[in-house]
């Protein structure tokens, strides 16, 4: 049904205040307008109604009868309209979520599949923050995160396990022309190695060591202290990688990198969804914790 007849909102405030004060200068005051503007929208009103609201009196002013009643129900109308919008805004507002991850995580797995959680969650204010290790995170900056655990109790600290790890070596396509090497024979190769120091990750020693080479003697290595950047460089041919399995799937199914050996190694760990214990877990933090555990299982 259409809403006619409907005067102008500006012309039914000016009423409102004229009515309230009977006085156009403070309604216009209010309303941050000139006494002149507030006099024009009363007249215009008076001409859309038929009949007039105002007895306008030298130095007074005062409502007829018509104007009283219309007063109060104008009144009561726009303060109706006040409260609903105010409950809408305040529905609306942003809540506030801080993810943490890797910088592995957040480049690779994180990024291709954040947008599927930002348009379902249309009212999350997303802040994500990168932290190469669990350990330095504190419960106090983050709500939710995703990090690689050797285990799953840690103190403090909620977790879910999303995937197990997988480590194996990738490098471009043409950096082996297509083949896949032994363990041994990765020794011949350029390694990109990744510095750090809490040893959290797996290191090249460690891999080789599950593959059975104790005290590997490397030919040439090139040290980055960022993951992301060792990745990059292995997708332009400079090196051979570790690359973890879900994390690096992407780039595999992109043909940016191939496996570089057919063998693969663990320590143990796995992939988590964490969430600090010691405060409550709000409603954006479960939405996400919901979300990632759905894109592990979808994998």
């Amino acid at each position: 049904m259409a809403l006619s007849p409907l005067p102008p909102l500006a012309c039914l405030q000016a009423f409102e205040a004229s009515a309230r004060y009977l006085s156009f200068t403070r309604a216009g005051q209010e309303l941050h307008l000139s006494t002149s503007a507030v006099s024009r929208q009363i007249s215009q009103l008076e001409g859309f109604l038929g009949r007039r609201l105002f007895v306008r009196e030298h130095n007074a002013l005062r409502l007829t009868p018509a104007g009283e009643t219309y007063a109060v129900d104008v009144r009561r109308m726009l303060e109706l309209c006040t409260s609903v919008t105010s409950s809408l805004m305040a529905r609306v507002v942003k809540s506030r979520l801080t993810v943490s991850c890797t910088a592995g995580l957040s480049a690779f797995w994180l990024a291709p599949r954040i947008g599927s959680f930002i348009d379902a969650n249309p009212d999350v204010e997303l802040r994500i923050i990168v932290r190469d290790h669990f350990g330095v995170v504190s419960p106090a900056e983050y709500d939710v995160g995703v990090f690689y655990l050797r285990q799953a109790d840690v103190p403090g600290t909620h977790t879910k396990k999303l995937f197990d790890e997988e480590v194996f070596p990738v490098c471009s396509p043409s950096y082996l022309d297509g083949r896949t090497l032994a363990p041994v024979e990765l020794l011949s190769c350029t390694l990109l190695v990744l510095e750090d120091a809490e040893r959290s990750w797996m290191s090249w020693h460690s891999w080789f060591e599950r593959a059975g080479l104790e005290r590997p003697a490397f030919s040439q290595t090139i040290i980055v202290n960022s993951y992301p950047l060792i990745v990059q460089l292995a997708a332009h041919g400079k090196g051979v990688a570790l690359g973890w399995k879900r994390v690096i799937d992407p780039l595999i199914e992109h043909g940016a990198l191939v496996r570089a050996s057919d063998s693969h190694a663990t320590m143990g760990g796995a992939y988590f969804v964490t969430w600090p214990s010691e405060r409550a877990e709000t409603p954006a933090a479960r939405r996400f914790r919901d979300w990632a555990i759905s894109q592990a299982a979808s994998i």
